[in-house]
Parts: structure tokens; sequence; C-alpha cells
């Protein structure tokens, strides 16, 4: 029922009428949410599963265009989406307290990014969740860092990637040097004297409610480390990194020249002098904490 439910539900030869069809459907109240998904856990009601898939479709269209840089057909990602939403309805659970939308969003993302994975070929990416991170955030960070070119990146762009995405700078050397060489066979091995191959680890599964609560409570300790770090800077410091260096659209130094009444110069210097104020803290705080562990 939910393979069919999702067949009648994906991407047809006209993309356009299929996004058109997806903003059509209704969003759902957090009380008929539970409501439907109860009826589907319990008695597997078709009408709730129907109801479910359709109020999430856009849900899925809007994380699929997130990864058409990859190359891959739009509606092939979309399609892929789809079935990881049925993997997060399949498992959802009301009675923990997260709305649909949130548990399958990671769901979602995991099945068009091993769909990707898959098509791209790519092996020796590593086999942990912040290497995989590592793979899918370092196009858009180098995207927006203007690290355009196709050999080894500048200093200041590992330090200032691997800061972000609280990851060593060795990791962000590596796989950058990964991406941008030849491809590879999916059975080669995971790692040097590794009896594992990477279509083993693609294969392996998803995350359960459990692991998506610990992954969220690492990024809570992740973002306090940085907020704590953050008060180690003056005001102006912290607005300059906020704007230049922490939204996904950052601030030209003109904008900030003016907002300040300082040459764009100066505002750069600042930059560059809290940036590094900044990769001590967070340094500072982790060894600490590796230590008191």
């Amino acid at each position: 029922m939910a393979e069919k439910t999702i067949t009648n539900h994906s991407p047809d030869n006209n993309l356009d009428s299929y996004l058109v069809r997806t903003r059509s459907y209704p969003m759902l109240e957090a009380e008929e949410e539970i409501c439907l998904a109860e009826k589907w856990r319990d008695r597997e009601d078709p009408k709730a599963l129907e109801r479910m898939v359709t109020s999430h479709l856009r849900l899925v269209v809007k994380i699929a265009m997130g990864y058409r840089g990859y190359g891959l057909p739009v509606e092939d990602l979309i399609a892929e989406g789809n079935i990881g939403m049925m993997q997060a309805i399949r498992r959802f659970d009301p009675d923990r307290g997260f709305r649909l939308a949130t548990y399958a969003m990671w769901w979602i993302r995991a099945a068009i990014q091993e769909y990707i994975l898959r098509s791209w070929s790519l092996v020796k990416i590593g086999t942990t969740a912040s290497q995989k991170k590592l793979f899918f955030k370092l196009r858009m960070l180098k995207g927006q860092l203007k690290a355009i070119e196709e050999g080894d990146l500048r200093p200041e762009h590992v330090s200032e990637i691997a800061l972000r995405l609280m990851v060593p700078e060795h990791d962000v050397v590596t796989m950058n040097r990964r991406m941008v060489g030849p491809d590879h066979s999916l059975n080669a091995p995971i790692s040097e004297g590794s009896e594992g191959e990477w279509q083993d680890w693609l294969e392996s599964g998803y995350a359960d409610q459990e692991y998506l609560l610990s992954r969220h409570q690492e990024l809570v300790h992740q973002r306090d480390m940085l907020k704590k770090a953050m008060k180690s800077l003056s005001q102006r410091e912290r607005h300059i990194i906020n704007e230049r260096r922490l939204r996904e659209s950052p601030a030209t130094l003109q904008n900030l020249s003016d907002h300040f009444g300082i040459s764009r110069e100066r505002v750069r210097q600042i930059e560059v002098r809290a940036f590094e104020k900044l990769k001590k803290s967070v340094k500072n705080s982790m060894v600490l904490e590796h230590i008191t562990h």
C-alpha cells in the first residue's frame, strides 16, 4: 500500500504540473497530524497515509531542489526523497513529540544524499556522520566563500569551513581532494586495510528517533560552544562575524563599511582578527572538553 501511494505521487514527465499539484494539497494542523499518524500506526488506514503523504510532498520538493547542483535530474531527486519520506512515515511515532515534517527531513535528505553518492560512485569519503555532512556542505560553503578553484583550498578557507562545520581542518583538506579527484568504484574498500566496501555503508540503514534526538543535542552543544566563543569578541566584532561568516547570504564589506562609518579595509581587518580569536576560543574549549571527559 505504501509503495503504491508513493508511485501515485511521484513526478511524471511534466515536472511543472507535478510542482503545481504538490502545492494544491493542504498542510496538516498538529492535532490532525497526530490523529492521522495514530490511525496509520495502529490500523494502517490507507486514507490517513494518503493525507500524510500528500501534505508533505512540497517539503520533499523543497529539499530536493537544494541538491540540483549535483547534476542529476530533479525528478529523480524528488522520487528518491519521496521514498525517504515513506521511510519516515513508517517509523514515525506521534507520541514522541516531534512534528512529522521535522522527523521526515532527515529521512528525505538521507535518501537523496545516498542516491547522489551512488550516482557519483564516490568512495573513501569516510564512514562517520561528520564526514558525510562535510561532503554535502563543502560545495555550498566553497560557493559562499567563492573558493571555486579546482585544486587545494586556501588555508583561510580551510580554517573557516572547519570552524563552521566543527570538523578538523585535515578532514576538510582530505574531503576536498577526494571531491575534485576522479570517481572510484563502489566496490572499493572504505579505508586502507578495511574489509568493508563503500556500497555496504550506503545500505547500512537509517536513523531512528533516538538518533535524531542525539543529533539534535549534538547540534545544540555545538551552537552553545560557538555562542560562548562569540562572547570573547567585542560587540562590533560579533556583528561583523555574524554578518560576514554566519549568514547564508553574507553582507558585503561595503554594507558594513556604511553601517559603522569606517573603510572597507578596516572592516576586513576586524573580520580577520575576530575570526582568529573565535577559532582560538573554540579550539581551547574543545581541548578542555576532551581533557575533562
